[in-house]
């Protein structure tokens, strides 16, 4: 496949609404931030971070792409405001996890359009992940909070519940929406937190209010798609 069919399978299978709506809204973000003097590297850490976010909530295998280059611009914005965590979860984690969701994804995409298929966890999984989340939360507070982390507790548990939410990504499972949905409701919290500490940051603030409303979209689609095509969950 050369990039000319792969930027029009990418560009394939959009909505009437989707296709004015998620434009609109990248570029509202980007107007706003210009007006509010934000960091450059916010900025393009919002909107690379938002394509990011709908690409996958499209099975779009570019989602991996713009996950890249926000990882890094978002690592330097947290160093920046002094969220260890944040800055390890995209660094150590994120950026080098893009690379095996492209491998992954390349593995399950539908022959008809390119897209992936979307499947879902069985409870014996549900119950494992949760037990998982909730021990390593614990620890990563003691750590952050021994290494001076600006707030401990939730940036303990936005670092984990994200690393849990990409591995459900990778493996195109949709209860990845309903960790992101908690993940970004606390990121809004965090960041204009650090916004009213002075850190021009607010398209960070933006971008996590996107992925929010986006994350709930999504979900939705992807429950609605699973059960039209049950079998998808099996795959």
């Amino acid at each position: 496949m050369n990039i000319l069919e792969f930027a029009r399978g990418e560009l394939s299978g959009w909505g009437k609404y989707e296709r004015i709506l998620f434009p609109l809204e990248i570029l509202f973000i980007t107007l706003i931030s210009i007006y509010m003097k934000d960091k450059t590297a916010a900025l393009i850490s919002a909107i690379c971070g938002i394509c990011a976010t709908i690409t996958a909530g499209k099975g779009k295998i570019s989602c991996y792409f713009f996950g890249m280059i926000s990882n890094i611009c978002y690592s330097y914005i947290s160093f920046k405001t002094q969220l260890w965590g944040h800055l390890c979860l995209n660094m150590l984690y994120y950026f080098p996890m893009q690379f095996l969701g492209i491998a992954k994804w390349k593995k399950h995409m539908k022959k008809d359009k390119q897209e992936i298929y979307k499947t879902k966890l069985s409870a014996k999984e549900r119950i494992i992940y949760s037990i998982f989340g909730i021990i390593t939360i614990i620890i990563l507070y003691f750590a952050l909070k021994y290494f001076g982390d600006s707030n401990s507790i939730m940036d303990s548990i936005t670092t984990v519940l994200s690393v849990i939410a990409f591995i459900l990504t990778v493996k195109r499972c949709i209860e990845q929406w309903y960790l992101w949905t908690v993940v970004n409701g606390l990121c809004i919290i965090i960041w204009i937190n650090a916004y009213l500490s002075g850190s021009h940051c607010f398209a960070t603030i933006l971008m996590w209010g996107t992925y929010f409303i986006l994350g709930l979209y999504f979900l939705h689609n992807w429950n609605r798609e699973i059960k039209n095509e049950p079998t998808f969950e099996h795959l």
